[in-house]
């Protein structure tokens, strides 16, 4: 029995030694880690924006009335046109009429007493303290009188300002009570638009600038509408990052009209702007990076500042320049320092001549 045990074991190890010489062990090879690159490059171009905004009217004055009193005269209505310093409306102005005509009595009693308290002064007949009493009379007549003037001079009521009715909101015989909205003027020589404009394009406009305008009710128009930059507003939204532009349509088409509607095409002027596509930015809780190669075919980690976005691209205001590889494939699993192999060199030698 030990024999057998003996042979047994020999056999064994025999076997072991056999399968070890036929399966020698199988090296692990590393797989390179593959990358897309596209090279960093300026180009000259404008970026343009459309915002939407609602057509106003340059100027607009809401009329109300200073005096109370019936309304005897509202002789305009809504699309006439008006004339600086036409009556738009007129105040029953009798009883003004009837307190003026009173006052200028005592002013003209008053006048009268100061002359014979004046002679009788002179003559030492009357004390000076009496020509100062009626000096004091009459000068109270008089504010007396300007005051009813003034106020009879409100009951009259003059465009200020050459337009059209916008609104009419009163009617002939009503009672107006002080401060009762009875019209309102709208100056359409101009119409202006306001529209919101982002932190980053804001900074690129200038007043004077001439964006395109499209208003939908109108349809096609040829030539096409300009607007002018009028106005750029200095304070932004602190919750949207939003400044608002001013733009002023002059002259008016036929048929724009306040409340419409318009589309405005904004136009930065040409500039050199460096540019990536979009899906090559990556972001952390640090910012925005992009993954670079260096000399040494190792990927970076290269921080970048970004700003307006351009179809597909996105620009790059600092942290790259022009030249620079930058990966937009191959993201998974890559770090700083890692050894890449890029896939796409001859593409790129052959495209970047053209570009």
């Amino acid at each position: 029995m030990p024999n057998i045990i003996l042979l047994a074991i020999t056999a064994a190890i025999l076997m072991t030694s056999a399968c070890t010489e036929q399966n020698p062990p199988i090296e692990k090879t590393v797989k390179p880690h593959l990358v897309e690159i596209i090279t960093a490059q300026s180009q000259s171009l404008t970026i343009q924006r459309e915002r939407n905004g609602t057509l106003t009217a340059l100027r607009e004055i809401q009329i109300y009335n200073q005096e109370e009193g019936q309304i005897t005269l509202l002789p305009f209505y809504e699309n006439d046109k008006v004339k600086e310093g036409d009556i738009v409306a007129k105040l029953d102005d009798r009883l003004l009429q009837a307190q003026l005509e009173r006052t200028q009595a005592l002013r003209r009693k008053a006048g009268q007493n100061l002359l014979r308290f004046k002679n009788l002064a002179a003559k030492g007949l009357t004390p000076q303290t009496e020509v100062t009493r009626v000096e004091t009379e009459l000068a109270v007549a008089k504010a007396d009188e300007h005051a009813l003037l003034t106020r009879l001079d409100f009951t009259v009521i003059r465009a200020p300002i050459s337009g059209i009715v916008s609104e009419r909101l009163s009617e002939r015989g009503n009672i107006a009570e002080r401060y009762t909205h009875l019209l309102t003027l709208s100056d359409q020589s101009s119409l202006i638009t306001e529209v919101a404009v982002s932190e980053l394009l804001i900074n690129k406009l200038h007043v004077g600038d001439k964006p395109r305008l499209l208003i939908d009710a109108l349809g096609a128009i040829n030539p096409p509408l300009n607007g002018t930059i009028t106005r750029i507003y200095p304070n932004l939204d602190p919750f949207t990052r939003t400044g608002t532009v001013e733009i002023t349509l002059s002259p008016v088409p036929t048929g724009a009209r306040p409340g419409q509607l318009v589309r405005v095409t904004l136009q930065t002027q040409q500039a050199k702007r460096l540019l990536i596509p979009f899906t090559s930015l990556r972001r952390s809780t640090q910012g925005d990076y992009v993954f670079t190669i260096d000399s040494e075919q190792k990927a970076q980690i290269t921080p970048v500042v970004t700003g307006l976005n351009v179809n597909d691209q996105i620009e790059i205001v600092s942290g790259l320049t022009k030249g620079v590889a930058v990966v937009v494939r191959g993201y998974t699993n890559l770090h700083a320092n890692k050894k890449v192999t890029v896939v796409n060199v001859q593409a790129l030698a052959q495209q970047t001549p053209n570009e």
